[in-house]
This record gives structure tokens, sequence and C-alpha cells, in this order.
């Protein structure tokens, strides 16, 4: 069915400090497959707290939040899903009549990807970076059993807090002796258009070392740091199967249709430009 856009016509949107067109694609394959009136617009803002009212204010649907924004939208919502709670970041705002919830899908589809590629909880760990997704994350390593591991972060109070919010530990930065088996970069390090574009998130030598390394950068689909890893014949896991996953949570919360697994890997291919 071709889109058309009427007085009915539901709007879903996201915020990100670098908006990217994934999520317009992904969602908006998905509304023309299922033939559903909605349509899907990424936006950026200097106002956070006044893009959080428009959405209230204009009925938009469904809103998923990104990197700056993660945490600083909290107190602008009435309500805090458990999933959500417990880290005390959203990446997923749902609307209904004007109340406003927010949720965190991030965290199950990292959980998702830990338990699906097979990662040993008894790997030692490193997680570089301190923020929002971070906090999903270093949740999900220890809701699956892991117990080893370390937050490095330059910030010492962001560091220090998630460390010990999760039972791990602070480091500013890794030590070149250290060799941890997991690596998850979770800092902008490696993404497209940023000012780390092309810098690696953790040195080549620590890489070798590493059964895993994990990035949760999405774009692009191969940051630096998992090209490297490739070169050298060790299995990651990427940003690009996490930001399918949690999309397709945040694609049932907004209209209440879960796709099937064809749908998804469709509306997936076309988000990365392969369709």
């Amino acid at each position: 069915m071709e889109p058309h856009i009427n007085k009915d016509t539901q709007l879903c949107m996201s915020l990100s400090g670098r908006p990217g067109n994934f999520g317009t694609r992904f969602h908006n394959f998905l509304y023309r497959e299922l033939e559903l009136n909605f349509v899907y617009k990424a936006f950026t803002t200097r106002d956070l707290e006044g893009a959080i009212g428009g959405v209230r204010a204009l009925g938009i649907r469904g809103c998923a939040v990104s990197m700056p924004f993660k945490e600083d939208c909290i107190p602008l919502l009435d309500e805090i899903d458990p999933s959500a709670g417990g880290i005390q970041s959203v990446n997923t705002i749902v609307n209904t009549n004007g109340h406003l919830k927010g949720y965190n899908t991030d965290y199950i589809a990292v959980s998702s990807l830990l338990q699906s590629h097979g990662v040993s909880p008894g790997l030692e760990f490193a997680l570089r970076g301190s923020g929002g997704m971070a906090k999903a994350v270093a949740c999900a390593l220890r809701d699956a059993g892991f117990v080893h591991g370390s937050i490095v972060a330059r910030n010492r109070e962001t560091g220090t807090a998630l460390a010990s919010q999760y039972g791990f530990e602070w480091r500013p930065e890794l030590a070149e002796e250290e060799t941890p088996g997991l690596l998850i970069n979770v800092t902008p390090i490696g993404m497209a258009g940023g000012s780390g574009a092309e810098q690696v998130a953790f040195p080549e030598e620590t890489v070798r070392a590493a059964e895993w390394v994990f990035d949760v950068v999405a774009m692009p689909p191969e940051t630096p740091l998992i090209r490297l890893t490739r070169s050298l014949g060790k299995p990651v896991i990427t940003g690009a199967e996490v930001i399918v996953l949690q999309a397709v949570e945040q694609f049932v919360l907004y209209t209440g249709l879960r796709p099937d697994p064809e749908q998804i890997g469709a509306a997936a291919a076309f988000a990365a430009g392969q369709g």
C-alpha cells in the first residue's frame, strides 16, 4: 500500500544528538508492509523540554530516544517502566492519551544478543563508557551472570557510580597488561559523523588478546573496531544487531503488532540500504 498521510495518521519519531536514517527506514518499511496508518521521522533538538512537551501536546504516539537524551528526558515523563527504572535510562517513550511512559528496549536487545551468541559469563570484560546505553549493557551483563569486569570511563563520577551500582570495578583506562576476554564499546568512538569516527575504542593489542568484541555503535554497521576485530578473525557483536532488536520492541510498543522474522529481516535490510 502506498503511504497516504491524512488527519488520522499517527506520528512516531526519534530524538538523537546525531539523527540517522535507520529508524526512519525501518519503521516506515514495516508501516507500509503491515498497511498501518503511521509515519516515522527523525529529529534532533537543543530544547529537550520543548521537544518532549511537543510529543505530549501533539499526540505523537512514540518517540525513540538516543544519546545524549536518555537520562535527561526522565524528569519530563509521567511514568517509567521497570525496564528503564532499574537503570534510570530511557530509549523509548510511548504516549497514551497524553500520558508519557518511558521504556528501555536496549536492555532487552543486549541480553538477547549475549545469549544468542553464546558469550560465556565466565569471561572478564571491559566496558568502555558510562552513559545511558552503558547502564543498559552493564545491567544486562550482571543479569547474564558476569561477575568479573570493569567500567572504563574517564568521568570518575559517572564511572564509579555505574560500577558500584552493578558490582563491578571502575578505572579511567585499561592498563597495558590487562587482557579482558570481552571488550565492549559504549562510547561514540567510531560513530559516523563524529569527531572520533575513524578511531578505534581499544588498542590493537588489547583486541588481539580478547575472545569477543561488542561495539554498540550502530552507524556505520562496521565501525573501525569491528573491522579490526574481524580482520583478526575474532567473533563480534555489532551495534547493527542491537539497533534491529531494540527497534522491533519499539515497533511493538507503538503499534501493538509484532512483525514476523521475514518482515523484520526485510525491514533491517532496507534500513541498512540493502533494499
